[in-house]
């Protein structure tokens, strides 16, 4: 579970998005991902987006992969269900499922109108003196991981970075502040894009739910180094992460753009 952890430090991570106009009806896209460690790739990441006009459902597929299989190996699967508004997506369902060292770990959250309406987790998540608790007042206004990242816009500019994010997992409640950085050019030949990208600066702030003892969270509340790069998913009306980059213990986490499809 240690590599998924990591993972997790991409609450980010893993997904966010923002239109450039209105989507079409039926849009279905995709985009393929991987994920580096100190240089070293750790994992692979796939996800589908498919837009009805108003609905939407975003599917999200993460295996573990290259070195990181030396220690850990396994597979996540996660699943955004709901509606389409004007400034974004809005979750019904979030399901998350993991698969490492031969154990299933599962989530499963409800929302009804921004608000919790019920969670499950499989095994349940040991409480002890170090996790901070979650409290029923914190669960209104939120969105799930994956669908809290879309945003819908006028263009590719600095109003992508506006935006604050409240975030509830289903094993942790936290908040993500996006501040604009710069306007920037994406060039690499390897990647799966080459042109304008729009750079955030993103703070996380841990609410609940989290271990006060947990290295990773630690990390990422006092780092000042979480930066995300927007580019366009084609034709679709939406752009997703061209980069992310944030530093840990163990060195830079990145998640770079490989393919869209």
């Amino acid at each position: 579970m240690a590599v998924f952890r990591l993972l997790g430090a991409f609450p980010v991570v893993l997904l966010a998005l923002a239109s450039i106009g209105p989507a079409r009806a039926d849009t279905s896209a995709g985009a393929s991902y991987v994920i580096n460690l100190g240089g070293n790739i750790i994992a692979t990441a796939k996800f589908k987006l498919t837009d009805s006009g108003k609905t939407y459902d975003l599917a999200l597929d993460a295996n573990v992969t290259g070195v990181a299989q030396l220690v850990a190996s396994g597979t996540a699967v996660s699943r955004s269900s709901g509606s389409v508004g004007p400034d974004g997506l809005r979750s019904d369902s979030f399901d998350l499922v993991t698969h490492s060292g031969g154990e299933d770990f599962s989530v499963k959250v409800a929302y009804a109108a921004g608000n919790v309406g019920a969670f499950i987790i499989d095994p349940p998540i040991v409480n002890n003196i170090n996790r901070i608790p979650i409290e029923r007042k914190q669960l209104t206004g939120v969105n799930d991981m994956l669908a809290a990242f879309i945003r819908r816009g006028g263009s590719l500019d600095r109003s992508l970075c506006d935006y604050h994010a409240r975030i509830f997992t289903g094993i942790e409640r936290f908040d993500l502040d996006f501040n604009y950085a710069k306007d920037d050019v994406a060039t690499s030949q390897r990647t799966g894009y080459q042109g304008p990208v729009v750079l955030c600066h993103v703070a996380y702030k841990p609410i609940s739910g989290h271990y006060t003892t947990s290295e990773i969270t630690n990390s990422l509340a006092q780092d000042d180094r979480i930066l995300i790069w927007y580019a366009p998913l084609r034709d679709t009306g939406y752009f997703i992460p061209y980069r992310v980059l944030l530093s840990t213990s163990m060195g830079d986490l990145s998640m770079v753009l490989t393919s869209l499809n």
